[in-house]
């Protein structure tokens, strides 16, 4: 019965942790849209609005990354932390 909860224990962290997801695919989103009007606006700054636009995708896409690192741990290695604990 232990084994049990502590498998559903990781499972549901996993899945509360991949909601770290949301966010940076929300604010990707918003800032691609706010260059794209940018440069619709000013086409001459276009190399510049779009290398900060990069940059600041990057950034905000290691959110998600870290989120899918976590939600892999708590799948594959804390079980069996867990379990060899009992």
């Amino acid at each position: 019965m232990e084994r049990a909860i502590i498998m559903a224990a990781c499972a549901i962290g996993a899945g509360i942790s991949m909601f770290g997801g949301i966010g940076p695919g929300i604010g990707e989103g918003y800032a691609v849209g706010k260059a794209c009007e940018a440069i619709g606006r000013q086409p001459e700054s276009k190399g510049d609005v779009t290398t900060t636009m990069l940059m600041g995708c990057a950034v905000a896409e290691t959110t998600g990354l870290y989120s899918l690192i976590i939600a892999m741990l708590l799948i594959f290695v804390a079980p069996g932390l867990f379990i060899g604990k009992l």
